[in-house]
This record gives C-alpha cells, structure tokens and sequence, in this order.
C-alpha cells in the first residue's frame, strides 16, 4: 500500500511490501516500510525524518541477499530504478548507486573506456557492489574506484575518497553510519570494439558456467584461502541436493537456486547443511557472501 501525503521527501513510500517481489532468490516476507526516493537529495531529506533507532535496510537488484520469511521489521530504501544515473566524463564514470553493474560496464565500453569490464559478471547495483567489494572474473570494484558518495542517518551527503576505507575480499570497513550513493570510477581509454568483445565473451562465460535463468542469489559461499567454495560444495557430494524447493545447483555448486516453491527458511536451512557438511568432510568452515537478514515466521 502506498502513501502519499504532505511530507519534505518526494520519493514513493509503501507499507507492508512483500520482498519476495524485490529479490533475486524471489523469497523473503514483507517490509515494515518501502521507500523508493527520488534522487540522492530527496533520501537524505527521508533519513532525517526517520527515528534514530528504526532499522534500516538497503536493496538493489535484491541479489547477495536472503530475507526471512518473517520480513524486515523497519524501513526498506530501494534504489532499483532510482539513483541510477550514469555519465562520462572523459575517462571517468560517474555512476548513482542504484545503477546496475553490468550497465555501468556497457556504457563505459561503449564510450572507448577499459577496466570495467568485469562489471558485466555482478549481478547487482554499483552500491551493493562497493558495499562488498564484489568482483567477477578476476576483477574488484574498489581498485577502479576514484571517489563515492555517501549519505548519513542525518541526511549529510559527503564525497569519500578510497583512503577512508579498509577493502578486503568480499569486505569492506568505512565511516559509520553512511552508505553510498554514487561513485566515481577511474578507467582508461582504450579500444571499443576490444572491450564489447570482452563483455560479450564474459557473459557468454558466466551463462555457460552458472544458473542465471533461475532464482539465486549469486555465490553463496565465499571462496577459501586458497580454495573455491564451489569445489568444496562439489567434492562433498551435495550438487543437486534439495530442502524443500530450494537446491544446490547442478551447474554450479556455490549458486543454490529456488526451483520454484522455496522458502527463506528452506534456502537457509540448504545453507547451513552445505557448511556443516564441507566442515565435516574437509575441516573447512565456509562463510556466507550473501547477506541473511530479518525475522523467520
């Protein structure tokens, strides 16, 4: 249910909102509250109206996450189709948060720029990119990264440079309390037809390797030192295993798809059997990449 009413934000607020229409699993109960803003200005003016304490909740294409099929008692802010600008200027692209990253990939190639290629492998928004440091195909965001834009609880916009933040595999440590809104990646001028070839060749890979025409949410796992979760999953036997509707890829091992019917609670119980299991059988405890959040029902 939307609402509209005399408020300093112009954004579209809802109640109630099911998650299972927001994210790449298809699973996952209802948010409390739903905002979709306008552009940057208009959600730092929503965060200063909301209370101090009330949860908050950042989704973008709703991939590298597993909401519960309780919901998410707090305020939703979803930047699909919003805050998705992208421009070029010169050889830097500088991109809204909610922009998808394979986009940001084709339009940086488009424009004779390289060393965003990778990109096209995430399945997902620049923000949630640079919140985990994603990567693909031997590519990370932050090493292409020039500057961010964030925003804080008290709706102060700030531009952030990489010094200010700690990137690691799959992690990344900054100011507290802010998130981002915008980057600005430093690429290079190079041959056009050279990097659309390379997108097309890295797609092509990723539809050949992985379930991308079923609900998942990503990789599961994070890689091991050394090691790929997929091998492990594998190795142990639990390709095409299955707990209720939800089950480990037979294509690839570190994507566990909803075959249709899945529950959150299915999906997080697939994942907590795969961990047990690969520390069992080989002394190896795997970390979860996707984000597991809200209230079981």
């Amino acid at each position: 249910m939307a609402a509209r009413q005399n408020t300093p934000w112009r954004g579209e607020l809802r109640f109630d909102e099911p998650l299972a229409r927001h994210t790449s699993w298809r699973v996952g109960g209802a948010a409390r509250r739903f905002y979709r803003p306008a552009d940057a200005e208009d959600l730092a003016a929503f965060l200063r109206e909301l209370p101090a304490d009330e949860p908050l909740l950042w989704l973008g294409l709703g991939s590298n996450l597993l909401v519960r099929d309780g919901g998410f008692a707090g305020t939703v802010i979803a930047l699909k189709g919003r805050l998705d600008t992208i421009d070029i200027d010169g050889d830097v692209l500088h991109a809204g948060a909610g922009a998808s990253c394979a986009r940001a990939a084709r339009q940086a190639a488009r424009a004779g720029l390289t060393g965003a290629a990778f990109l096209a492998g995430i399945p997902g928004t620049l923000g949630g990119a640079l919140a985990m440091n994603a990567g693909a195909f031997g590519g990370e965001i932050w090493p292409v990264v020039r500057a961010v834009r964030t925003v804080d609880r008290a709706g102060i916009l700030r531009r952030r440079l990489p010094a200010d933040y700690r990137v690691g595999y799959r992690e990344v440590t900054g100011p507290a309390g802010e998130w981002f809104v915008g980057v600005e990646l430093q690429l290079r001028s190079g041959d056009v037809a050279a990097e659309q070839a390379a997108i097309r060749g890295l797609l092509e890979r990723r539809a050949a390797t992985q379930p991308t025409g079923l609900p998942s949410a990503g990789s599961t796992f994070r890689n091991p030192p050394g090691d790929h979760a997929a091998r492990l999953i594998e190795a142990a036997g639990l390709k095409g295993y299955r707990i209720g509707g939800a089950e480990v890829s037979p294509k690839h091992a570190n994507f566990l798809i909803n075959t249709g019917e899945a529950t959150a609670a299915d999906i997080e119980a697939l994942i907590a059997h795969v961990r047990d299991e690969v520390e069992r059988r080989f002394g190896v405890r795997l970390q979860t990449e996707v984000h597991i959040v809200g209230e079981p029902t």
